[in-house]
């Protein structure tokens, strides 16, 4: 039996302290929230702790999910990791490239697993189509944004987020991580653009930002992202992969509404495009919010008991932020940004 803590009760928090909560091979032995309060009947029977590091003395976990906003990360991770704890930790993995390093050093130190959550490499669909653009070849062209059109509660949610982690850094890495699956090879160059449509924000954010990665393979890479009122509902979720030999999409993206979170990792079918002809792959049955964040919490239970390599897991996720912080600075700048000394 894994004793599991959890710090952080958000929407991301919940639902892995559920999956645990549900799984045979884990117990819950705390959950921590700033407030204290525990929202959800089937969590309430758990101790709650308010101090994230009163949590780890007093309950010894053998996994530390964390699940905070993400100026935490890092140091909840290492801090957990020097206390014998392996680490699930929600991305982004760090608010800095140094960071996000000094945790896989860590990790790799003291031979705690690192499991970081990338949520689509647990999706079947999105296991197929980065299959599908595999075998077509590179180099690649990849076409990918997700815009979220949020009000209320939803828009008081990305306002709490953009106080520490714009809307490419967040959503980003996910959409990045893809891309690092598909070519192999690493980024190189980063250009990037926003704006800052509110004057709800900090005056210093932005929440619409959109870049440009090229990569060492010749492969180039556009993101966009976008949170709040304004945002259009029309093609707020464009899923193009390109190469030589043909293309994968996404078919099915655009419908429903763009701030539905089991709507971000849908797939419903594929149209893979080649010289010969095209071929459809419907993919019914996909995996809701929750049965992800149980095969998310279930992978990272696997990792732990049956000793999982996870070298290139967490050189995907120091690459993918990279990138996703090295758009937020060139947007910042207004210069291009090399990727080449931040990675070595």
């Amino acid at each position: 039996m894994i004793r599991v803590l959890i710090a952080g009760l958000g929407n991301m928090g919940q639902s892995h302290a559920l999956a645990h909560h549900a799984h045979p091979e884990a117990r819950i032995v705390g959950l921590v929230n700033r407030s204290g309060q525990v929202d959800h009947p089937d969590l309430a029977e758990y101790p709650v702790f308010t101090d994230f590091d009163e949590a780890l003395t007093a309950t010894t976990p053998d996994l530390a999910v964390i699940a905070t906003y993400t100026d935490t990360h890092a140091e909840y991770a290492i801090r957990a990791m020097e206390a014998g704890a392996h680490i699930f930790v929600e991305k982004p993995l760090a608010m800095t490239v140094k960071d996000a390093k000094r945790v896989t050093e860590t990790a790799s130190r003291t031979g705690c697993k690192l499991v970081v959550g990338y949520i689509l490499r647990h999706h079947p669909s999105w296991m197929r189509l980065i299959a599908e653009a595999r075998a077509l070849g590179g180099p690649y062209v990849f076409r990918l944004n997700l815009n979220q059109q949020s009000s209320g509660e939803e828009w008081e949610t990305h306002k709490a987020l953009m106080e520490t982690t714009s809307p490419i850094v967040d959503c980003g890495v996910h959409y990045v991580d893809v891309m690092c699956q598909i070519t192999d090879a690493a980024p190189v160059r980063v250009h990037g653009m926003g704006l800052r449509l509110s004057d709800e924000i900090a005056p210093d954010m932005y929440n619409y930002g959109q870049f440009q990665v090229i990569f060492a393979d010749g492969s180039v890479g556009w993101y966009e992202a976008g949170w709040g009122p304004m945002m259009s509902e029309t093609a707020f979720f464009v899923k193009d992969i390109i190469s030589p030999n043909g293309a994968v999409s996404i078919t099915e993206g655009n419908t429903g509404a763009s701030a539905d979170i089991d709507g971000h990792t849908r797939v419903g079918g594929l149209l893979v495009h080649t010289p010969a002809g095209d071929r459809r792959i419907d993919m019914p049955g996909e995996p809701g919010h929750q049965a992800l964040c149980d095969a998310e919490q279930a992978f990272t239970l696997r990792a732990i008991t049956d000793d999982i390599d996870l070298t290139r897991h967490m050189g995907d996720a120091v690459s993918s932020l990279a990138v996703c912080l090295a758009a937020d600075e060139s947007i910042r700048t207004g210069q291009p940004i090399s990727l080449e000394k931040v990675l070595t």
